[in-house]
């Protein structure tokens, strides 16, 4: 991960507690935690953490975890106190909370088991501790991004479509979904990824009109159309990209729809700039396709933040009324899905500045 400013992050989350009169809060989002610590250890899922920050309003933060994990917190969380809960965490909350002094400790509702909360509950009453259930509260520091971060995205970006050139061209009639997407995800680790950013998603023919379709040993026939959306993870951070492409011969029926789901891409990037809201970047895009005939085959939002998780804040959604900020960086990604027919998606990342986008990707269409 490049040299980001961990100390000015957490800073920035303590002014925020302090405002909300907020003892302490409990990170346990794995993204928040990288993002204020860089400690970069995955969860097995939200019923197994690989660690929690416990972030004081004042003082040195905490890094909580468990012996498997030790070694790489305490190389990677530079300036956190790292401890281990040998009997969980709720048992050494219970002893380390009061130490510290802590009233009032805020907790990440939108990330943690139900369970967990009620037995941080339990603990809390007998501890005499108020407990505040937030959101976002992280995550508004994370929506925009720092010039280093952009930097890291665009890097991402840029090996994500190393891949895909590379990948390509082997993309040939008698392969599965399977093995295109197993060779994607191998030449990514080979080039240096950390691995996928998400479950790569290749999908042939009427397979493609499932927006996440998952992959499976269906073979490619001469002519089919290819949907492919892929990223990867590089130095923390991570990319994500649609292309749709025919081998062989395209239909012009094909044809006329990619380039539908084009004219639809450019105008959401065109309305893209700091102070428009959302809705109005998704319904620029929208109203193409819906022009064209295709608005009940285009489902999904626009787009999506991208930073250390793959699927961030803002979203680019027609109910969504909240203003686009400079250094925010999105996906612009319009697609037609037609059952028995297939369907197609193009998907680019750009970044929001004041008086328009930036193209972090090449733009390639393949027409």
């Amino acid at each position: 991960m490049p040299a980001l400013r961990f100390p000015e992050r957490l800073a920035r989350l303590q002014t925020a507690l302090r405002r909300r009169k907020l003892s302490a809060l409990l990170v346990t989002q794995p993204g928040n935690r990288n993002y204020l610590s860089g400690y970069s250890a995955l969860d097995h899922g939200i019923q197994e953490s690989s660690g929690v920050l416990l972030v004081p309003a004042r003082g040195t933060p905490y890094l909580l975890t468990d012996s498997r994990f030790y070694l790489q917190a305490a190389e990677e969380a530079r300036g956190f106190t790292v401890q281990l809960y040998p009997h969980g965490l709720i048992a050494f909350l219970r002893k380390l909370l009061p130490q510290l002094g802590i009233r009032r400790l805020a907790f990440e509702s939108h990330y943690m088991l139900h369970a967990t909360a009620a037995r941080l509950q339990k603990t809390a009453r007998g501890l005499d501790l108020e407990l505040q259930p937030v959101t976002e509260m992280v995550e508004r520091l994370r929506v925009v991004k720092s010039e280093d971060e952009i930097e890291a995205l665009r890097a991402s970006v840029r090996l994500n479509e190393q891949v895909f050139q590379e990948v390509y061209p082997a993309v040939k009639p008698g392969m599965t979904e399977l093995e295109v997407a197993l060779a994607l995800e191998t030449t990514m680790r080979r080039l240096g990824a950390r691995g996928p950013s998400f479950e790569t998603i290749v999908a042939f023919g009427p397979n493609a009109a499932k927006p996440h379709a998952v992959p499976t040993d269906r073979t490619l026939a001469p002519g089919e159309m290819v949907l492919i959306d892929m990223g990867l993870v590089l130095n923390g951070y991570c990319s994500d990209m649609t292309r749709t492409f025919v081998v062989g011969r395209p239909t012009q029926t094909f044809i006329d729809r990619l380039r539908v789901v084009r004219r639809a891409q450019l105008a959401g990037m065109n309305a893209i700039r700091a102070g428009v809201t959302c809705r109005e970047v998704d319904l620029a895009a929208r109203a193409v396709i819906r022009d064209a005939g295709y608005g009940k085959f285009f489902g999904h939002a626009l787009g999506h933040g991208v930073g250390l998780d793959v699927h961030e804040n803002p979203l680019l959604s027609s109910r969504s009324r909240k203003q686009l900020r400079s250094g925010m960086v999105v996906t612009v990604e319009p697609g037609i899905y037609l059952p028995d027919w297939g369907g197609i998606r193009l998907e680019n990342m750009v970044v929001v500045r004041d008086h328009g986008c930036e193209l972090l990707n090449n733009d390639l269409t393949f027409l």
